[in-house]
């Protein structure tokens, strides 16, 4: 199984780091950034709540404009 590295839409690689670094910051994660502008020593468990955590925050926002669309 090949693993993709990146976002499917290049140009929305600034606002899914964005959305990345709000939520790890909501949820307490310290994130200690490398020169190369990745995270540094983060545990597995705790990537995975920052994770979690936005797919929770996309499917919100999801249905909220769905709903929205709908009136």
């Amino acid at each position: 199984m090949s693993r993709r590295h990146g976002a499917l839409v290049p140009k929305a690689q600034h606002a899914v780091d964005k959305l990345k670094e709000e939520v790890a910051n909501e949820i307490g994660v310290d994130i200690p950034h490398s020169d190369d502008g990745r995270w540094g020593y983060v545990p597995a468990q705790r990537c995975g709540d920052v994770g979690g955590s936005m797919v929770k925050k996309m499917i919100e926002s999801v249905e909220k404009s769905m709903v929205k669309n709908k009136n």
